[in-house]
């Protein structure tokens, strides 16, 4: 499994920039190829060229140049601008061809897409090197040695070419001064920190004590917030980095006093009419569609093609859920409820296999959406029997019941099928987080990850 990039929020800058620049070259590229006292007005091009330009930027999005392997490797960038290129190559034409209006003259196209290859290389490029740049680089000093510090720790760690550099640790006793970390060791303890925050050049100081009741240098935090270095606690701090939670060393408090984990009814009552409205739709439309499906189902193994389960739905009530059969009849005959397997389970059918991979499997799904027991976005459902396993060693499982569950949902896009209890805890961080900032955006980005995950075949079983 691999962990979130960044959220979205935090590429939103990144992206508008992008499509300045991208624009600039669209500019550039018209003046060039210009005739003498012809042609359209330079306005008149760079408003056909806003689709051409959002196609780019959804091509680079579903071609993953944002993620963070793209800024560390320059192969894995080329390999990633070139899947972006093709997706633009199929899709500039079939736009051009629906909406006449925007289409770019073929001599300008010509010219233009080479600019803004190269502008998109530049532009990566120079993040890049902005990363790595010390004087660009936030310095940060995380109080604390335990968990919760070395979680944080190893998460700037990966998100180091985007500007943080963990410069140290403070323990709470002075025989822990030296031990290796993760990355630079224990520099000082907590009564070190106005000595140590200027010798340093802190600009953040991340506040992950294990305990910090009696123990937290309120004064002394107090006055580094002050003087202008930003103070934050760990879970605020990795919530925001991440897209998850640290639910493993979350305390009850701060999730009484922190915002979110509030329910808009407008918005709820809006995503349930409209839920109904388009589950409808598409259950006429792909009606053919999962006929052919169930055909080809019944061809290739013995049993019903529709698959019916127990899963736990909003507050822990249960339903059947609706899925077509990818595994045969007897897959659990004699082992009982299994976690699924990551990948080559034995159990999936030849053409249940396809149908994971392309996600088609959850197509009936839409009846649940239907009849209220699901939405579209949301922690996906479990089975009762995990349900029971899991609210016994994860902090806060019973949390993901506070709201519908959903055929696709921030863990699915951003971790994956779990198959162990340590990759449901994990999940559990995405689906929390989730719940905590609900919007109609979010929902928004997670369906189309959920399309860029099925388009390009990542976390299929």
């Amino acid at each position: 499994m691999r962990d979130a990039p960044l959220p979205h929020r935090r590429h939103l800058p990144l992206v508008l920039v992008e499509s300045g620049l991208l624009l600039l070259a669209l500019a550039a590229a018209a003046l060039l190829h210009a005739a003498p006292g012809g042609g359209p007005a330079l306005s008149t091009v760079l408003a056909r060229g806003l689709v051409t330009i959002v196609v780019l930027q959804l091509s680079l999005y579903y071609g993953e140049v944002y993620d963070d392997g793209a800024l560390r490797s320059r192969t894995d960038f080329f390999v990633r601008l070139g899947r972006s290129s093709l997706l633009a190559g199929l899709l500039l034409p079939l736009i051009y061809y629906l909406v006449p209006p925007v289409k770019l003259g073929p001599g300008l196209l010509l010219l233009f897409l080479p600019m803004a290859g190269t502008t998109v290389y530049l532009w990566h490029g120079l993040l890049q090197w902005a990363g790595g740049r010390e004087a660009l680089t936030e310095n940060v000093l995380i109080l604390g040695t335990g968990h919760s510090a070395q979680q944080v720790a190893v998460e700037l760690r990966r998100r180091a070419p985007l500007g943080y550099r963990v410069v140290g640790f403070l323990g709470e006793h002075r025989d822990e001064v030296g031990r290796p970390m993760l990355s630079p060791p224990v520099v000082g303890t907590v009564a070190d920190l106005l000595r140590l925050a200027p010798e340093l050049r802190v600009n953040l100081v991340v506040v992950a004590l294990d305990d910090h009741r009696g123990r937290l240098p309120v004064n002394d935090l107090l006055r580094c917030r002050l003087t202008g270095i930003r103070v934050q606690d760990a879970p605020t701090f990795y919530e925001r980095l991440t897209g998850k939670l640290l639910v493993s060393d979350l305390r009850p408090s701060w999730l009484v006093f922190s915002p979110g984990f509030r329910e808009p009814r407008l918005l709820m009552a809006a995503k349930r009419a409209g839920e109904f409205v388009v589950a409808a739709a598409l259950l006429v439309i792909l009606a053919p569609l999962l006929a052919l499906l169930a055909l080809l189902i019944r061809l290739d193994s013995p049993g019903s093609a529709l698959f019916r389960q127990q899963r736990v739905g909003r507050g822990g009530r249960p339903f059947e859920l609706y899925k077509l059969r990818t595994m045969r009849v007897d897959a659990e005959a004699a082992t009982g409820p299994v976690w699924a397997a990551p990948e080559n389970d034995q159990r999936v059918t030849r053409v249940g296999r396809v149908l994971r991979k392309l996600r088609l499997d959850e197509l009936p799904q839409l009846v649940n959406v239907f009849r209220g027991e699901m939405s579209f976005v949301g922690p996906r459902p479990e089975r009762p029997h995990f349900v029971e396993q899991l609210r016994k060693v994860i902090p806060y499982y019973d949390e993901r019941h506070n709201v519908p569950p959903g055929i696709t949902g921030w863990a699915q896009v951003k971790f994956g099928y779990g198959s162990t209890i340590e990759d449901s805890e994990r999940k559990l961080q995405f689906e929390l987080y989730y719940i905590k900032n609900m919007s109609f955006f979010l929902d928004l980005a997670i369906i189309l990850d959920t399309l860029k995950v099925i388009l390009i075949g990542r976390g299929a079983r």
